[in-house]
This record gives C-alpha cells, structure tokens and sequence, in this order.
C-alpha cells in the first residue's frame, strides 16, 4: 500500500474505532486469563493442602489436576472466543477499512 492509501486509512474514524474495540477486546481477555491462571498458581503455592486434597475420600485424583485441566480449557474458550469474533467484527470492519481507502 502506498503511504496515501496508509494515511486515509489511518484518518478514517473506523480506524479507531477498530483498534480501540480490538485493543480493549483483546485486553480484557488477556487480564482474565491471566487472572486464572495467577490464581491457581496462588492456591497452589498458598495453599498447597488446598489442591493436594482428595477429590473424595479413597481418591488419588487431587484437586489440582482438574483445577489445573480447567485452567488450560477456559484459556482455549477464550481464545475462541476471540478467534470468533476477530474473524467477523473486527475483520469486516478492516474490510470496509481497506475498501473505503482504496477509492
């Protein structure tokens, strides 16, 4: 793209709007995983009788392994959540992005 093309673009009020929705977007998600993860962590240095503890009583499963399984599938929602929506807000607003810099 020549830096015309880069400057009406970067002009163009949809512009900021999109990295403002993304960057928010995108930084909530990324608190929140974090948020998780930083607590479980937490638990387990803190707390380690807490996640050593049996699921039930004759159990060998601790708590941990599962709390930590959950960690690790909530981060995979996240990101697809985020996956989800880049690929429909915010790329059809880079769509019309791009088209209207180009006329």
């Amino acid at each position: 793209m020549s830096s015309d093309v880069n400057e009406r673009i970067i002009a163009n009020p949809k512009f900021a709007e999109l990295t403002t929705k993304r960057n928010r977007f995108s930084i909530i998600l990324v608190v929140s995983v974090l948020v998780i993860y930083y607590a479980y962590l937490f638990v387990a240095v803190l707390m380690p009788d807490t996640i050593s503890r049996a699921i039930s009583p004759g159990m060998t499963m601790t708590i941990g392994l599962p709390a930590g399984f959950a960690v690790m599938i909530v981060s995979f929602i996240l990101t697809g959540v985020y996956v989800r929506r880049a690929n429909s807000e915010f790329d059809a607003l880079n769509r019309d992005l791009i088209e209207e810099a180009g006329r």
